[in-house]
């Protein structure tokens, strides 16, 4: 098997995809984050493990995600997106990849 090198590692970095997310938290309020699994991050959240402001304001369920080539366009995204009103997150839901199943909603 060939050894890595640092210019074959970061090509395999920079190949891999990045999601901005967002998650309904109590009180109606939407979180936006980025992450390279959003399972897992969702599950961290969950958890009490994510986010300080998942920690105070519960997760309620994963609204969905956007899938973005690289980090760096995930960063910019979620930047923009934290930057729309509640209203306008609240539209971009519709746009949004969504879990498969129910299993991304918090028990009550």
């Amino acid at each position: 098997m060939p050894a890595m090198t640092v210019e074959s590692e970061l090509a395999a970095v920079e190949d891999t995809p990045w999601f901005v997310y967002l998650i309904e938290c109590e009180g109606a309020s939407i979180y936006t984050g980025i992450t390279n699994d959003v399972a897992r991050r969702y599950a961290a959240h969950v958890a009490g493990r994510g986010a300080k402001y998942t920690r105070a304001r519960k997760p309620m369920q994963l609204l969905g995600w956007l899938e973005f080539p690289n980090k760096s366009e995930a960063l910019k995204a979620e930047i923009r997106t934290k930057r729309l009103t509640a209203a306008q997150k609240r539209m971009l839901i519709g746009e949004l990849r969504k879990p498969d199943s129910e299993q991304q909603k918090t028990p009550a």
